[in-house]
């Protein structure tokens, strides 16, 4: 686990991710029983497949929940282990939740942010306005906003774009 961490925080993954990824990783691992490195290495795309169609069809777990683990697992397998996985994985999917986005009208956002003051109200009007993560906005420091231009600078942003 420490050559996953290393190669996550060398390549700039958030420490989410990171988390994300050693958990699934250590379920992986524990599913299948597995006691050392040589045992990853073989049959992995058979063991990818049992493991994610285990999360599909007894833990009833989410297709979002389930893409994580994928998405884990082929980074274990194609970063840190060195060994792309040549074959198709057909995993069973889980079901894919139709999500219809529940959004605001703007005379309850008014009403929200009448109840705020100070900081907190400042915050959230600037993450209503712009779009922002919560820790983009947090981060913000006086001299990221420009008034001429009427733009911020949004530093240590998601994919660290701009640092």
């Amino acid at each position: 686990m420490g050559e996953v961490r290393a190669v996550l925080r060398r390549l700039h993954y958030s420490i989410h991710t990171e988390r994300a990824y050693c958990d699934w990783i250590k379920r992986y691992v524990l599913y299948h029983k597995m006691t050392g490195r040589a045992e990853l290495l073989q049959g992995s795309e058979a063991k990818i497949e049992a493991f994610l169609t285990h999360l599909a069809v007894d833990s009833n777990v989410a297709s979002s929940t389930q893409n994580q683990a994928m998405n884990a697992l082929v980074f274990l397998y194609k970063k840190v282990l060195k060994q792309p996985l040549s074959e198709e994985i057909n995993d069973t999917r889980a079901a894919r939740k139709a999500n219809v986005p529940v959004v605001l009208a703007r005379q309850e956002v008014a009403s929200i942010l009448a109840l705020m003051d100070g900081t907190p109200q400042l915050v959230a009007k600037v993450l209503y306005g712009s779009g922002l993560r919560i820790m983009e906005a947090v981060r913000l420091r006086v001299q990221d906003i420009d008034y001429e231009y009427k733009q911020l600078t949004v530093r240590s942003g998601k994919g660290r774009k701009i640092d």
